[in-house]
């Protein structure tokens, strides 16, 4: 798994490294049980802090992706639907930044978010479907630009 921050990103670096990790447990590049690489190990590669290493890890904790130990390091988790959550996350940071490009406030993207969800299931729209191969669950996509 190759891991790249954008130091001129208006992004906070723990955050990118959260995204980058998310996305490869999403696509199924880091599996559960996988090992992560251990935060000094990231940090020196990626010449930033420790710390911005740990506070993206930490996100990812809270979020139930992964699992910190002392001495064991970080490891993705296993429980089902870890991958599916992270495409959900996935496709929640990528909404909340095409929504943040386009000047929205957070409360206009709530509110977005709000009528999205009072509207029928996208299957009962004719929305596509992503199919994970692993599991073949249908799993929502991103809905069709217009």
């Amino acid at each position: 798994m190759l891991i790249r921050v954008d130091t001129g990103s208006a992004t906070p670096l723990g955050d990118q490294i959260a995204a980058r990790v998310r996305r490869a447990i999403a696509d199924g590049e880091v599996a559960p049980g996988d090992r992560l690489p251990s935060a000094r190990a990231l940090a020196e590669s990626l010449d930033v802090n420790i710390h911005t290493v740990l506070r993206g890890y930490q996100r990812l904790r809270n979020e139930g992706m992964i699992e910190l130990r002392r001495g064991r390091g970080a490891v993705v988790l296993d429980n089902q639907g870890t991958s599916a959550r992270a495409r959900l996350l996935t496709f929640v940071d990528t909404l909340v930044s095409a929504s943040r490009e386009l000047g929205l406030s957070d409360e206009e993207i709530l509110g977005l978010v709000r009528a999205g969800m009072a509207t029928p299931e996208p299957r009962e729209r004719g929305a596509p479907q992503l199919v994970d191969e692993r599991d073949d669950r249908p799993h929502r996509t991103a809905p069709p630009d217009r």
